[in-house]
């Protein structure tokens, strides 16, 4: 596993290097990345910059999340992260997104599974801020 992951590392420093892109991360995504990274990572912007919540689901997401978050700090204030996929990179991209999922099933099944799962969690969240008494407006008194 070591040797896959210091494989892979060779490889995307040598395209790094290959493409001259250094570490910033317009360039790192235009050299490297495809164009469903480029929209995602547009589309948490866009979020963000309409004061939106966006659901992260999974791996590549949390990848483009990354990008978004690197070209625009404070989008993060925007991300809710659905799930942690068994994809080992994913634990990665959350660390470096100071991340924790609403969920941890052990899946990597892409299709948005995750966010679909998670996002009732985040409907029952609202509806409780919106809806649920006070102790004031209970009458709890101690």
């Amino acid at each position: 596993a070591r040797e896959r992951l210091a494989h892979k590392v060779a490889v995307i420093e040598r395209a790094l290097a290959a493409r001259g892109c250094g570490r910033e991360p317009a360039r790192v995504l235009a050299a490297l990345g495809g164009l469903e990274l480029a929209a995602m990572a547009g589309g948490f912007l866009a979020a963000a910059a309409h004061r939106l919540p966006a659901v992260v689901d999974g791996f590549i997401a949390s990848v483009a999340a990354l990008v978004a978050v690197r070209l625009c700090p404070a989008a993060r204030e925007y991300l809710v992260f659905g799930h942690r996929s068994a994809e080992p990179g994913h634990a990665h991209a959350l660390e470096a997104l100071e991340a924790t999922p609403l969920l941890a099933l052990d899946m990597r099944l892409g299709e948005g599974s995750g966010a679909a799962l998670a996002f009732p969690l985040l409907t029952a969240a609202c509806a409780m801020l919106r809806d649920m008494a006070t102790f004031g407006d209970a009458g709890v008194t101690r």
